[in-house]
């Protein structure tokens, strides 16, 4: 069976510094896959190689078997939705007319009865229709990136790439998108790619784990396999306690290694 997303071999920089330097993995249809890693380990630039944001200097991006940089950006939308993990662009419109917006890559501009009832299906599911007519720019950050999050939702793609999805959202709002975001797998077989900084959160929501260091995948597979004081004294330089909780391990940081034992 073809992988939903496979990459091979790639490598990506910014002038001299290389960012990712050989990176291999493949993800299936309906599994939820978090990417962890400390900073600067390449977890958003890895997810924009794969949204063909950026152009890796070598390897390959396959989506559904397709190679992504062959592909037009309207192409590319209609296989992959993608949310940043800041908002650089104003759009000075409404929440809805924002959401809408993910609707473009299947109809264009024009809209009709449907679109705009998978609109207000998509915002009632992620708490925002009480907002639906606010302007956009006057959300907080937070609501902003549910917002975008609702965006990639109705685009109705059968891949999800998310940049730190939760960076903003309070406790109860991390549950809800991540819940989700586990749901869209679970009841549709989407497959969702999240950079994730709670370890927590992603061995509760996520299938597999693939952890990053140095712009090198350390190691992948579900999150006991992952989630080792060994790997996280490892990429983390910190020795901690692995529980488990709800069937998931749970990790309990303790001390940042010294200099000297790192």
């Amino acid at each position: 069976m073809t992988p939903k997303l496979e990459v091979q071999g790639l490598r990506f920089g910014y002038n001299s510094a290389e960012v990712l330097k050989g990176v291999d993995f493949h993800v299936a249809s309906g599994r939820l896959l978090s990417l962890v890693g400390p900073n600067g380990a390449g977890k958003s630039t890895l997810l924009r190689c794969v949204n063909n944001i950026l152009t890796p200097a070598r390897g390959r991006v396959l989506a559904d078997g397709r190679e992504v940089r062959r592909l037009s950006r309207m192409e590319t939308a209609r296989i992959m939705a993608y949310v940043p993990q800041t908002v650089h662009r104003v759009f000075p419109h409404s929440v809805f007319d924002v959401v809408a917006m993910g609707r473009r890559p299947h109809l264009g501009w024009r809209g009709g009865a449907k679109d705009r009832e998978k609109v207000w299906e998509v915002l009632d599911r992620l708490g925002l229709v009480e907002l639906a007519m606010n302007s956009f720019t006057r959300l907080s950050g937070g609501q902003q990136q549910k917002a975008l999050i609702a965006r990639a939702l109705v685009q109705e793609t059968g891949l999800i790439l998310l940049d730190e999805p939760t960076s903003n959202l309070d406790i109860r709002r991390q549950l809800d998108v991540l819940g989700v975001a586990r749901s869209l797998v679970e009841e549709k077989g989407v497959t969702v790619i999240a950079a994730m900084h709670d370890l927590n959160l992603a061995a509760r929501f996520s299938h597999d784990l693939l952890m990053l260091k140095d712009g090198r995948v350390v190691t992948t597979g579900g999150p006991e396999d992952v989630l080792t004081t060994d790997n996280i004294a490892e990429v983390y330089k910190v020795d901690s306690l692995v529980k488990r909780h709800a069937g998931a391990p749970y990790v309990v940081p303790l001390r940042r290694r010294p200099a000297n034992e790192a």
